[in-house]
């Protein structure tokens, strides 16, 4: 027991004049840490180990040169090369400055002034060092007021069991690897994704669930698309287009919907009552209706009966969609099982911090006939070429970078982290774990409603989960009155209207919480306070005991098993449950291992010293919802990034609202589009695309209600200006917008960028310039600086949010100020522009907390760091694009023969003279312990290779020399010494389990096919299957978890 918990008793058992507010009780959602008190002298210093007492933001900055500089400066820990290496790869181009390779690879008619490390002339920031900006943190951290929320409305205070903490959540075996593409080195974290599949499917009781969604918002959007994608056109043409919410779905939710509906063409309809639900079902009919959504349990805490309702819906011939909570689903009966087609909803009461908003990871669940239709990853079961059963992404086909405009969807990333935490949580505590929980939640919310109705207040919905709407009014009192007295111990409720608030319970409420809550209504009715036994009292007296927690609902109780695998019912110590997610870690490649050259996903260093914080509590306990006044610290951050990555990207505003890039992509297209309709010009309606875009851009110009129009590339990768200037005169009364990447996906600068901009202006079109790319040029260029009017950044990727394994991912956007009043806003929260369009994600602030990163990456470097970080990135890329040119064809180079920041490898002619495809050199690439690049696009017959800036030159060395051993093995199939059938890389990956094969019949040596190049004896990951069957894996959709040996 703490002592502030001995404190806190003994101060019950005096006179008690002042309870204890709840800023000095630790919360449970992460590590407690404690921050010094900051005062405000003029100067401070900043390189004691132990918290000073001064704030760091009064400190004294040394100068460069002197003695008191910090010796532990971010920029050489973040940076692979070593100055001598930097030389070298320098010789090795013809080089004898970075500065003269850099004239080279950038168009000179584009660069802007370098970012300085000075942040008084307006082009710069002052770098921290690492301790400087661990006290930075810890000083905007204390800013946050430690309260207690029980707002609810999707989002709860977790308790993040320690070992799913310290080894998932912070362990860079998990967040640094990337989306499990190569399913033969991602078996780990693909069967964990299996797992969070099977809590989806088990606890909602639909056949097939998606490996996740980036909140439940735009989850629930995402269902909406898919009952469109349900109906005939010719059905929506003619009217079937009403999707009918249930007022007491989440207003976030209802918000994001309005946003998304406009541009499917979707009539969304909000029902004027639960009461008259199934009457407007019924006047809307077949020929309006295409979907329903319900809460279960609603926003108020009420659990409906919604059978009826579902009858009426597919009656109708529309879709049932719910929005629901997992925790209550193992004590309600599975809305599966009453007649639902999709269920959605957040997954974050699992273990994962509220985070001021997120990320979290939505679930999705839906019939089996609709999986087609499914937005976003799919994990399935398929078999390795050696028969054992193996894990992979099924249905790729569904994705938006092959269905491009065609899409009803442009998720691109999902929350993988945040689900694999979500999964473990559930193996953790198991099924009975789980229930015991969620049953004495509910058991402290019957407590909870007693206690109040027995001082006079109205609970309003009488049958609950976790949630109470009460009326104050009928105590006497306002809703101000009771938050006032709240919000002074240290506690928030749900604000409802001027009479009702809203309490929510999680399994953080222990007995002095629930007691504090209590006494916030015994302090307003002037009564005197009670204590944790009388709490306790009165729950034996409604037969409350630790043996009733598994007791059913008496309101539609669930009776189904839920979560019978084994995988759920094993690993309930400490000791299972780590050796557990050890095993599956073991079987993952990640950057612990080695480089991940993956172009366009720039897989860089996720620096430990930008991680540490987000397990903070003051980050991690903050409730989405909260007054603004509680979260100072997060204003402070918040405001910061915006305000640098402004600058960086050239820009006037930044949003970070959308939480992944994607996002960032709908919602500029958004702003574009609202700025259009206040010119009284919403008619614009065509986007020009080129075709080397990523797949995202057409599909979220589709979501907005563009037509798209492809834009052709010339032979050397350039874009077509003449094509451009075109189709933009064609379409100038309509032209809305052009979507364009630079540099582009084929790793060039597009030395036409500023022209091609300035065609689009010159017909009343806006710019988008897609920011995926933009690790190549922060400080050197910018992306309004070469024309654009608005752009997304990926913060998990130029400012080192890490992957996790297929996300989190924050996208947000940055736009010149003619643009900033539309920026996004939140019916919640006062955010986003004076003309603000309607949400794109659930929270105000979309995925707040992992923002903390990309803060400290951004600080820590400092512009000139930045700016080094650039040609850094640049230099690695033409370094290994120069030393492989004698071996391979290098698509795409400018007029210099230079590439950006990734480089485009063309191996079809390979497939002519050895029958190799672009999959087998990337099955081959794994048994030199490599992660394979980028493949099959933007080109199908490429590699898109990027090495980042973080990659020292002996894993270059060690990547091109494996590269050029390869090209020597196919050498030696086009000369007939290996067969085309039966060689070295139709048989990779090749397992270790080949290694104790008791037969080997193929014609090259076990050496040759696990050991090619000597150093790979000392050191080397292993596929932990043999190569996976894509194709029986999707015929035979196996998308929840059992004993594998159950599918052998």
């Amino acid at each position: 027991m703490s002592f502030r918990h001995i404190s806190r008793r003994a101060l019950r058992l005096t006179a008690r004049p002042t309870p204890t507010p709840l800023a000095f009780r630790p919360l449970t959602t992460s590590l407690p840490r404690v921050s010094p008190q900051p005062t405000s002298p003029t100067a401070s210093s900043t390189t004691a180990t132990q918290p000073h007492p001064h704030p760091p933001s009064a400190s004294f900055h040394p100068a460069p040169t002197s003695v008191f500089t910090p010796l532990d400066t971010f920029l050489p820990r973040h940076v692979g090369p070593r100055e001598r290496d930097v030389q070298d790869m320098l010789a090795t181009l013809g080089f004898s400055s970075l500065d003269a390779f850099i004239d080279e690879t950038i168009p000179r008619n584009v660069r802007v002034p370098e970012l300085t490390d000075s942040d008084a002339d307006g082009n710069g920031l002052r770098p921290l060092s690492e301790l400087e900006l661990s006290r930075r943190a810890e000083e905007v951290a204390a800013m946050n007021k430690g309260m207690k929320s029980y707002i609810g409305m999707g989002y709860h205070n977790a308790i993040v069991p320690p070992v799913i903490q310290r080894n998932i959540l912070e362990n860079p075996a998990w967040y640094t690897a990337y989306t499990p593409y190569s399913p033969e080195q991602s078996q780990g974290r693909l069967e964990s994704l299996i797992n969070f599949q099977t809590v989806a499917i088990s606890l909602t009781s639909l056949p097939i669930a998606n490996a996740s969604l980036l909140d439940e918002a735009t989850a629930a959007a995402e269902a909406m698309a898919m009952c469109l994608a349900a109906i005939p056109k010719p059905k929506f043409t003619k009217g079937k287009k009403v999707f009918l919410v249930s007022p007491t779905v989440a207003p976030q939710t209802i918000e994001v919907l309005r946003t998304r509906a406009a541009g499917f063409g979707i009539e969304l309809r909000v029902a004027q009552s639960n009461e008259t639900l199934e009457k407007e079902i019924e006047e809307v009919g077949d020929q309006g209706l295409m979907g329903a959504l319900v809460q279960y349990p609603d926003v108020n805490g009420a659990v409906g009966d919604w059978e009826a309702a579902a009858k009426k819906v597919k009656q109708a011939g529309a879709k049932m969609v719910v929005a629901s909570d997992l925790l209550a689903l193992t004590m309600l009966k599975p809305p599966g099982e009453w007649g639902a087609d999709i269920v959605c909803g957040n997954s974050q009461r699992f273990g994962v911090p509220a985070g001021y908003g997120g990320p979290h990871a939505a679930f999705f669940a839906c019939t089996d006939e609709m999986k087609r239709k499914m937005p976003g990853r799919l994990v399935g079961l398929s078999k390795g070429a050696r028969g054992e059963p193996a894990y992979r992404l099924a249905l790729q086909t569904r994705e938006q970078h092959i269905r491009r405009e065609k899409a009803t969807s442009n998720v691109c990333t999902a929350q993988a982290l945040l689900a694999n935490m979500a999964a473990m949580y559930a193996v953790y505590h198991g099924p009975a774990g789980l229930r015991r929980i969620a049953g004495k939640v509910h058991s402290l919310t019957r407590v909870l409603a007693t206690s109040l109705e027995s001082l006079g207040f109205t609970v309003l919905n009488k049958a609950y989960f976790d949630t109470l709407t009460v009326d104050v009014s009928s105590a006497g009192l306002s809703a101000a009155q009771v938050h006032e007295a709240s919000v002074n111990a240290g506690i928030n409720f749900r604000k409802v209207d001027d009479k009702t608030i809203g309490i929510t319970l999680d399994e953080s409420v222990g007995p002095l919480d629930l007691t504090d809550i209590v006494n916030v209504f015994y302090r307003v009715k002037g009564q005197a306070e009670i204590e944790p036994d009388t709490l306790d009292a009165l729950a034996r007296k409604l037969d409350l005991t630790a043996e009733s927690l598994e007791a059913p609902l008496g309101h539609l109780a669930r009776e189904s098993t839920f979560l019978t695998q084994p995988v759920f019912n094993k690993h309930h110590s400490e000791t299972d449950m780590l050796r557990y997610m050890m095993h599956l870690q073991e079987k993952d490649y990640s950057l612990v291992h080695g480089m991940i050259p993956l172009g366009s996903c720039t897989m860089k260093l996720n620096s430990t010293s930008s991680m540490v914080p987000l397990s903070w509590k003051e980050f991690g306990g903050v409730h989405p919802f909260a007054p603004v006044d509680q979260a100072k610290g997060y204003e402070v951050l918040i405001n910061e990034l915006e305000r640098d990555l402004s600058l960086v990207t050239g820009y006037d505003a930044t949003s970070v609202q959308p939480n992944s890039g994607a996002s960032g992509e709908y919602a500029g297209l958004k702003v574009i589009q609202a700025y259009h309709e206040s010119k009284g010009q919403g008619h614009r309606d065509v986007c020009l695309i080129p075709l080397s875009a990523h797949g995202t851009n057409p599909a979220s110009a589709a979501m907005v209600g563009y037509k798209v129009v492809p834009i052709k590339a010339l032979a050397d990768g350039s874009l077509d200006l003449a094509d451009l200037k075109d189709k933009a005169e064609k379409h100038r009364d309509n032209l809305a917008s052009f979507m364009v990447t630079y540099p582009s996906t084929f790793g060039v600068f597009e030395e036409g960028i500023e022209e091609a901009c300035q065609i689009v202006h010159d017909n009343g079109g806006q710019v988008y310039v897609d920011g995926a790319n933009c690790n190549s040029l922060i400080g050197l260029t910018s992306l309004g600086r070469v024309g654009g009017d608005v752009s997304h950044t990926n913060l998990h990727k130029t400012f080192s949010i890490p992957h996790g394994g297929g996300g989190p991912g924050v996208g947000p956007i940055s736009c010149k100020a003619h643009l900033a009043p539309f920026l996004p806003g939140h019916p919640l929260v006062a955010t986003g522009g004076s003309e603000a369009i309607p949400a794109v994600s659930a929270a105000p602030w979309g995925s707040a907390s992992i923002n903390t990163i990309s803060w400290a990456y951004i600080k820590m470097l400092g512009g000139a760091g930045l700016t080094q970080v650039s040609k850094i990135a640049l230099l690695n890329a033409n370094y290994i694009a120069e030393r492989l040119r004698p071996y391979y064809n290098i698509r795409f180079t400018n007029r210099n023969n230079r590439v950006a920041h990734e480089l485009l490898i063309d191996l079809a002619e390979f497939e002519k003279s050895a029958g190799l495809k672009v999959a087998d050199f990337s099955k081959r690439l794994q048994d030199y312990s490599f992660h394979p690049p980028t493949a099959q696009w933007p080109i199908s017959t490429c590699w898109l290779i990027e090495p980042t800036e973080s990659e020292p030159k002996h894993e270059l060395d060690r990547f091109i020399d494996a590269l050029i051993s390869i090209r020597k093995e196919i050498d030696e199939v086009v000369e007939g010494k290996l067969s085309k059938e039966d060689n070295v890389f139709k048989n990779a990956p090749h397992p270790l389990q080949i290694l104790t094969d008791d037969k080997w019949e193929k014609p090259y040596s076990r050496e040759k096919a696990v050991f090619p190049v000597p150093g790979l004896k000392k050191s080397k990951f292993w596929p932990s299957v043999s190569r996976v069957d894509d194709a029986a894996g999707d015929l035979n959709l196996i998308c929840e978890c059992g004993s594998t040996e159950d599918y052998v």
